[in-house]
Parts: structure tokens; C-alpha cells; sequence
């Protein structure tokens, strides 16, 4: 009974268009719709429907995890419908389910609304692409999109390191290794410890954890692979001063210098609920690292780094608080999620009043001199 129960949740899940759902004791399932939890019209999940339910669609390996470490995750599939990434854990004496949907289709450039220089910047021989934000803002999905674009328009050997994996990679002009810690390696450091080994052009981290990880994915970069990581940072100078902060205070000198030649970009992401039509709407925050941003980088001036974005725009680089306001100008985000999810919700709140009041012009353009594409070329 407890698969056909597990089926019947599953399926509703993918049906009703979910991102999450969620199996705890005390509730009943309830799922993530559209940002918001939504509870299932069913019963409450008693200590042993859950258990039965995490018995239906965990591996041995990780139900063992889960009784020696008190919590696993692991990516299964359902049937051709949809792929789900989990954790089970264990919280108050009882067995607690999250299922993320991943979704069937890997989604295009457009679809996602990426700025049209990160395809060029893929066709990147060598330089670290960091993509970060709070979890469940899509990072793995953009990731997803930027190595399927690799993988379709050129020929490179592309190694992914993921925990665990999400979306499947089909061979297409690329070969596509991907690789799941604890199932075929068994860390992240170490699984970057052994790929250049492997004649890779381009690797991917599902996430930089750890300093040997962060480490070892500069040494990558630096030394002719085009390398893409996850941060959970929210703003490009954060990120910046999190990875140079996360290294022995003697060290960061060097770590400076080594990103600013190996840092090629910084995207930030924050996603919410659409305004105008169903779904979820991403909004970025972009660095383009030109020379100009590489010697700020280098001389330990991060905080100058807002100011290099703004005069960017011409590379496509944007602050999160700008474009927030545009999802909003252009009616596809409410007011409070963008002051929600702003960097500087005061600011975000009184300019969302002054356009409301007609003191900014509907059709008004951020002002700033451009830094000249020629600065990619470093």
C-alpha cells in the first residue's frame, strides 16, 4: 500500500506542477506551489507513514546513512514523468520526507532569461563561472542549461561532480561523465582531486562546500579548464569576499590574485512566484570580471564591485535590486516580493513608491557609461 501511496503523492506532485513536496509527521503531505506550501486534502501522516513511505523509494545505501548519520539525499527516478532529488532526515524521534520535482525537460537560455553574453562566456577555454543564491533558487537548473548548451554546440569532455545528481546529460556533440558522491566518488574534493586526471575541458561542482573544494576548482581554472560552482552567496561582491574569507588569512593575497586571472563571472539568482502568468520568474544579479573588476579583485576593493556592474550594462551586467524593480515595472512580480527579496529592501520600498507616485518614469533607463566588451578578452 505504501508505493501505491507514494505514487499517488508523486503524481500529483508532477500533475499539479509542484517544486516540492513535503512528508512530515503531525501534517499531511503538503506541497510547494508556486513558492507557497499548500497541504494535500488527506490524512495526517502518522511516525509509520513515513516511515513505510521513505522504505518505498530509498536505497539500502542511504536507508543505512540515514540510521548511522541521521539524515541522506539521493536523486531517483519516476517512470518517464520527472525525476525527484530527496532528503530524508530524521527530526524529533521521527523519519521526515523532501521531495524536489526536477524537471523532465532542461530549459533553453530564453526560457530561463539568461543574458545573451553567458553563451559566449560558455565558449570560455579556461576562467571559474559561479553561479549562486539561497537554496531552491534554481542554481542547479541554470547550471543545468549551461553545460546542455556546451554539450550541443561543442566538442569537450565535460565532467560533472554532483550530490546527487539531477539532471541527466546525454552525449550529444560533448562526452558527458557525471559523477555522484557517495555512489561513484566520494567527496566533492576528492572527486576534483582526481579529474584532471581525466582529460576534462570543462567540470562542474555542485557546490563549493569546503576549502579544499574551493581550492582545488581555482587550481582547476587556473590551469586551462573552464570550471562552473555554486555558492550560496546572494550578491556578486559576497561572493567574492566569502570564497577569499574561507582561506587561512595568510593565504588570501594569493587567492586574490589567483581570482582575479581565473574568475570569469559571477551570476546571482533569487526566484519567486510570477505576477502576470502561473509559474516561478528568475531574477539576476550578473558580473562580468573585466580588467577593471579583476583589479578590484585583486587590490581587495570588493565593495567597489555594485559600482563596476552598474557602468557594465552594455556586457549585460546587472544588480539584483535593478532588475527586481523591472520584474516589477513590467507587472511580473508583486511589490512585496521584490522588496522581499531585495539586497536593500528600504531603497527597494521607497523607489517601488516614488514609480507608484510617477516620479519614475515608466520607460525610465538606468544611466552609465559601459566598460567596453574588449575588457572580456583579458
Amino acid at each position: 500500500m505504501a508505493e501505491i501511496h507514494i505514487d499517488r503523492l508523486l503524481e500529483t506532485c508532477i500533475k499539479r506542477g509542484a517544486s516540492d513536496l513535503h512528508l512530515v509527521v503531525g501534517r499531511p503531505p503538503t506541497l510547494r506551489l508556486r513558492g507557497r506550501l499548500r497541504p494535500l486534502e488527506t490524512k495526517v501522516l502518522e511516525p509509520e507513514d513515513t516511515i513505510q513511505l521513505m522504505k518505498a523509494i530509498t536505497p539500502e545505501r542511504c536507508q543505512q546513512e540515514l540510521q548511522e548519520q541521521g539524515g541522506t539525499d539521493f536523486g531517483f527516478e519516476y517512470g518517464d514523468e520527472g525525476r525527484f532529488r530527496t532528503a530524508v532526515f530524521q527530526q524529533r524521534g521521527n523519519v521526515t520526507i523532501v521531495l524536489r520535482l526536477i524537471p523532465s525537460r532542461i530549459l533553453s537560455f530564453d526560457d530561463i532569461g539568461l543574458p545573451p553574453i553567458v553563451r559566449s562566456l560558455c565558449r570560455r577555454p579556461r576562467g571559474l563561472f559561479l553561479v549562486t543564491g539561497p537554496t531552491g533558487s534554481g542554481k542547479t537548473t541554470t547550471l543545468a542549461t549551461m553545460i546542455d548548451h556546451i554539450n550541443a554546440n561543442s566538442d569537450r569532455h565535460i565532467v560533472t561532480v554532483e550530490d546527487p545528481i539531477e539532471y541527466y546529460h546525454n552525449h550529444k556533440k560533448s562526452i558527458v561523465n557525471q559523477r555522484e558522491v557517495g555512489v561513484d566518488v566520494p567527496s566533492f574534493s576528492e572527486g576534483l582531486r582526481r579529474v584532471l586526471r581525466q582529460d576534462p575541458d570543462v567540470i562542474l561542482v555542485g557546490e563549493l562546500r569546503d576549502l579544499e573544494t574551493m581550492e582545488a576548482a581555482l587550481t582547476a581554472a587556473e590551469t586551462g579548464h573552464l570550471v562552473f560552482g555554486t555558492l550560496h552567496t546572494t550578491t556578486a561582491h559576497r561572493t567574492v569576499t566569502r570564497l577569499v574569507d574561507q582561506f587561512p588569512v595568510d593565504q588570501q593575497e594569493q587567492i586574490r590574485m589567483m581570482l582575479s586571472e581565473s574568475l570569469i563571472a559571477v551570476l546571482c539568482q533569487a526566484l519567486m512566484p510570477r505576477q502576470d502568468v502561473r509559474g516561478m520568474i528568475a531574477a539576476f544579479e550578473f558580473l562580468v570580471v573585466t580588467n577593471a573588476v579583476a583589479n578590484l579583485i585583486r587590490e581587495n576593493k570588493t565593495f567597489r564591485i555594485p559600482s563596476s556592474i552598474q557602468t557594465g550594462k552594455k556586457l549585460g551586467m546587472q544588480l539584483l535590486d535593478d532588475h527586481l524593480f523591472q520584474l516589477f515595472k513590467e507587472e511580473k512580480v508583486s511589490a512585496e516580493d521584490a522588496i522581499d527579496r531585495g539586497e536593500n529592501p528600504s531603497d527597494m520600498h521607497d523607489r517601488i513608491e516614488s514609480y507608484r507616485q510617477g516620479r519614475i518614469p515608466a520607460g525610465e533607463q538606468e544611466s552609465g557609461d559601459s566598460e567596453q566588451a574588449a575588457q572580456l578578452r583579458k
